[in-house]
């Protein structure tokens, strides 16, 4: 009988595994963990990534979750080694990667399920993003779903760069994106067996964006499914503000824009990139933050000789969403929220359209 239950849950819900990296972070995964484990999705593994923590991590989830798998690694191999270290234990036709600092709410896995079932183009999806300690407002990482303007800043549905917005509904609708955040994302397993996972050479930030892009490049799908909701604390690996925060976006970025673009189309961005972010290093030397402008002029020097390892895309199927630039949107043209952006300047590619409603 026992059998047959379990043949008749694995019919009616794929299975899902859920991985979660973790370094030294037992204060964390004490808040988070058991909102994971309280899941109400019926066919479900959690795999947890330790990544040689000192702090009890692992003794600690054994003795309190057992059917927590821990996988304890030789060392700290940041996010996204620690992630592709897990990624071959997994079993489910769905794989998340979740942040340790993220609360799920009991039903929070069950729509992004079901949108996936919807359609086999869709590789990758993922729930809204509050703020743990502030509920009603996005939190920084993913808000209600990712974009890149043209030059590949990263900004979100309720996210543009430094403002947030409160959370009033407003976003509500599914919608197809450019990228879903790393902190709760729920893969096709056949797409990124088919065509790469996260770059470990990102080590952590903007891993998620690259692997989002890259699929898309291959015809697939990133949408934000709102209907299903997480709490993310945000900063616990790297405070914002953090040069080497700071160093890490911008270097990975660069790398990201030069694996995804065109040679041509990389010809005509980067010297866009190049003056603006000049003026952003100088604007922290004239305010006497050395350290972030370091960081950036260090992070153009590593970015440049991490790309003598790649080779552009071969064209560009699935360009950034945003043809306009976010920095003028906000620091120029003083606004603010995603509502505000200008129609006319999204893309109108062979994918939906950014405000484009799955079934």
């Amino acid at each position: 009988m026992s059998g047959s239950r379990e043949n008749r849950i694995s019919m009616a819900y794929p299975r899902v595994s859920i991985i979660i990296v973790s370094w030294n972070g037992l204060a964390l995964l004490k808040r988070c963990l058991p909102s994971v484990a309280a899941t109400s999705y019926p066919n479900l593994e959690i795999l947890l990534a330790d990544n040689a923590s000192t702090d009890g991590t692992p003794q600690w989830v054994t003795n309190v979750f057992p059917e927590v798998r821990v996988v304890t690694l030789p060392t700290n191999l940041l996010f996204t080694g620690g992630n592709c270290a897990v990624w071959p234990l997994t079993t489910g036709k769905y794989v998340v990667l979740l942040n340790n600092d993220v609360e799920t709410t009991p039903e929070w896995l069950t729509p992004l399920v079901n949108v996936m079932e919807t359609n086999t183009l869709i590789a990758g999806v993922q729930p809204k993003l509050l703020d743990f300690t502030h509920r009603n407002r996005f939190e920084y990482a993913g808000a209600a779903g990712g974009f890149l303007d043209r030059l590949g800043y990263p900004f979100a549905r309720g996210r543009l760069l430094d403002h947030v917005e409160p959370d009033h509904g407003q976003y509500d609708s599914p919608c197809d994106v450019d990228w879903g955040t790393g902190a709760a994302l729920l893969l096709r397993k056949r797409c990124i067996e088919s065509h790469g996972f996260l770059d470990e050479r990102f080590e952590m930030h903007m891993e998620e964006i690259d692997l989002c892009w890259r699929l898309r490049r291959h015809g697939y799908r990133i949408c934000a499914v709102p209907s299903s909701v997480v709490y993310h604390m945000g900063g616990a690996s790297l405070a914002q503000g953090s040069s080497k925060k700071l160093y890490l976006n911008y270097r990975n970025n660069l790398i990201m824009l030069y694996k995804n673009l065109s040679a041509p189309h990389w010809r005509r961005v980067f010297p866009q990139r190049l003056l603006l972010d000049a003026a952003v290093a100088a604007s922290f030397l004239v305010r006497g933050q050395w350290k972030q402008a370091h960081a950036i002029i260090t992070a153009y020097i590593r970015a440049h000789r991490y790309c003598r390892d790649y080779t552009h895309a071969p064209e560009n199927t699935a360009l950034p969403s945003y043809a306009g630039s976010i920095f003028v949107d906000r620091y120029i043209l003083g606004r603010r929220k995603y509502s505000t952006l200008p129609r006319h300047q999204w893309r109108d590619p062979a994918l939906p359209k950014p405000w484009f409603e799955l079934p």
